[in-house]
């Protein structure tokens, strides 16, 4: 039984060119009781790879978290697959506002401890109690409010790219950093204002309602479907765009343009920009935002050091990067003292 994957993502890119067909990318999440996680994971992942889903999925014993994408031709059939299992039926499914071919190269799925690492002890609060789900038309009237308290509870590099106008957008890494800190922000607010939270596509907000809740705010909302359903029901129902700039998103594309503004600057020149790139030196692979003007003068790497580095032959650069690869004090997204126009 096949449960990992045999082509690399290079191979599949040439793969995926050479069959022409059109692809889905979606994400849906559940809050489920799962007794078996890795068995579930095993089951995931042989009817996926049947029906040639790509993506990034977790598994925990609370529930799944999936991000993928699959051919446009199977959608009924994965769809089908999804109905059958009973914490999976009609589950609300976030369709991508843009399509790309290749926004996944690999399917992985993996059992985590939690869905979303967000630090809580669960067995402190009622996780089912969370706040009111609000479409968006209700959302629009709410963050219009006066009473109205509106937070962004994605973390700073996604929010410096789009944001809901007049939205509080927490300056932080994580999710889990987030929590305590608008806790505290508004602590004097808990009564008296309306608590809107929206996220991508809707999974944060739903722990992080029950656990203000818990914590004694009396008015919590969260947008429906995060901003891309909310995105979704704008297009469909004529309703007013309330939200700056891109949805940042976390495959290949890296973002979907929601409204024409460009609200961030490029973290080299400072000139307008909102498109996102890693750094081109595998040892670094920052995250950060880059313009065209530089993409081309840098050749696509943050720093100086970096664009040097990248000069070198393959077996230099490799080595430089030995025992380097996967620590998160290298990888911080957006946090480098070598970018000039940083936020």
């Amino acid at each position: 039984m096949q449960l990992y994957n045999t082509l690399s993502a290079k191979e599949r890119a040439a793969l995926l060119e050479e069959a022409g067909q059109d692809r889905l990318t979606l994400s849906f999440y559940q809050y489920a009781k799962i007794g078996n996680p890795e068995l579930f994971r095993n089951h995931l992942f042989v009817a996926w790879d049947a029906l040639e889903v790509l993506g990034r999925i977790y598994v925990a014993n609370e529930g799944i978290n999936a991000q993928l994408s699959l051919p446009a031709q199977k959608f009924n059939d994965f769809k089908d697959f999804l109905d059958g299992i009973y914490f999976l039926e009609n589950c609300r499914l976030n369709i991508a506002v843009e399509q790309d071919l290749k926004s996944f190269l690999k399917l992985k799925v993996k059992v985590r401890h939690k869905i979303v690492a967000d630090g809580l002890n669960d067995d402190t609060f009622d996780v089912t109690n969370k706040g009111v789900h609000v479409d968006a038309s209700t959302f629009n009237d709410l963050i219009e409010d006066p009473d109205t308290v509106l937070v962004d509870m994605r973390n700073h590099y996604e929010s410096e790219i789009g944001h809901f106008k007049n939205a509080i957008t927490p300056d932080v890494d994580t999710f889990r950093d987030s929590l305590d800190i608008i806790e505290e922000d508004l602590k004097d607010n808990k009564e008296d204002k309306k608590l809107v939270m929206y996220c991508t596509g809707g999974i944060r907000c739903e722990k992080a309602s029950a656990y203000y809740k818990h914590k004694g705010f009396k008015n919590v909302f969260q947008l429906e479907g995060g901003i891309i359903e909310y995105t979704r029901q704008v297009n469909n129902q004529g309703l007013e765009n309330k939200f700056l700039g891109k949805n940042f998103v976390f495959d290949h594309r890296r973002s979907e343009r929601i409204s024409d503004d460009v609200i961030s600057n490029c973290h080299q020149c400072g000139a307008s920009c909102d498109m996102h790139i890693n750094c081109a030196n595998e040892g670094c692979h920052l995250l950060f935002i880059q313009c065209e003007v530089c993409s081309e003068k840098m050749e696509f790497t943050c720093s100086k050091g970096c664009y040097e580095i990248i000069q070198l032959p393959f077996e230099e650069q490799k080595a430089l990067r030995k025992g380097t690869h996967a620590s998160n004090k290298i990888f911080k997204k957006g946090r480098s003292s070598k970018l000039a126009f940083k936020k």
